[in-house]
């Protein structure tokens, strides 16, 4: 039996030239390098226009002007201890309050809320993550303010004004400004950015990781616990860190509420007063060239210093914890 010839295949198409790509590659190499080059310029202008015009305020009063919480436009007496310390507090009061509850809202829509629920909490996170932060001001003052006033700081007074060492924490007048209701609308701010951003690493994780926890008999907690952040560490840090930034660097928000007070103290309820605050309400009556101008840029640059130390630190605690870890 005579076998049939095999057909010849059909002509295969001419493979595209690759002169084209390799034309693009030098441009497109050149032009990425040229934005990351770009940002670290663009970083090191803004370190030399804040340092050159705040050194004014640094060669005038030296290293008082970190330690000194006076402020005083009329004697041209001006120190930046009072604005970083509210800004410090502030900003942890926040980080405190925000965490767990950005924590817990991430935990419950990835292990425990069912999934239409979980899609519709979620995209309303993420929208009010967006909600101007003049907003939260006006929602702070006309809302917050009087509640605390009214009914948080004299309940606080009557259960802790008489125990030592705290009694001074809810002393002064019942303002309703002041560093705790600065901290609680600066935690209301961040905590739907941090939810957002722990969900997004949560959900990010490879399936087949969580369902071996599962399958070993672990329960949804330890899961979490022991599969879920460590292999999460770094974004959900890297979370708390945008959070963070932004509380430190909230202005309006925080101008409503905090009181408007260059003031040192331990009371939570006393007014006070943040770096972005104070440069947001005196920048306008400063004058160019001014020792006052100065000192607000130079205020900016302790600022920009103070963010740069809380994010080496955070990428010193990740790394010493994926040390430990590999032991």
């Amino acid at each position: 039996m005579e076998i049939p010839a095999r057909q010849s295949l059909p002509a295969m198409k001419k493979a595209p030239s690759h002169q084209g790509g390799q034309k693009g590659d030098p441009a497109f190499r050149l032009l990425v390098t040229a934005t990351g080059v770009g940002v670290l310029v663009v970083l090191g202008a803004i370190i030399a226009v804040m340092v050159s015009g705040g050194w004014k305020a640094f060669a005038t009063f030296g290293p008082g002007f970190l330690v000194s919480a006076v402020w005083n436009p009329v004697t041209q007496h001006f120190g930046a201890a009072a604005p970083v310390f509210g800004t410090v507090i502030s900003s942890a009061l926040a980080l405190l309050v925000a965490v767990p509850l950005a924590f817990g809202t991430a935990f419950w829509l990835t292990a425990l809320a069912p999934p239409a629920a979980a899609s519709v909490i979620g995209m309303a996170v993420q929208l009010l993550a967006a909600v101007p932060s003049i907003i939260f001001g006006m929602w702070g003052f006309f809302v917050v303010v009087p509640v605390v006033a009214h009914y948080v700081q004299p309940a606080a007074r009557q259960f802790l004004g008489h125990v030592p060492g705290l009694s001074a924490l809810v002393a002064g007048a019942p303002f309703g400004t002041g560093l705790f209701t600065a901290a609680l609308i600066l935690a209301v701010m961040i905590t739907p950015s941090i939810t957002a951003v722990m969900r997004d690493v949560f959900l990010s994780m490879p399936a087949v990781l969580r369902e071996s926890g599962y399958g070993l008999g672990a329960t949804r907690w330890e899961v979490m616990r022991y599969v879920v952040l460590p292999w999460s560490r770094q974004g959900v840090v890297g979370g708390i860190v945008l959070g963070m930034g932004r509380a430190m660097g909230e202005t309006m928000a925080v101008t409503f509420v905090i009181g408007d007070s260059n003031h040192i103290g331990w009371s939570l309820f006393a007014p006070a007063n943040t770096i972005a605050s104070l440069i947001a309400l005196e920048f306008p009556e400063s004058p160019a060239g001014s020792l006052k101008l100065a000192s607000l840029m130079a205020l900016g640059a302790i600022l920009m210093a103070i963010s740069f130390v809380t994010l080496w630190f955070s990428r010193w605690l990740l790394a010493r914890g994926e040390q430990a870890a590999g032991r």
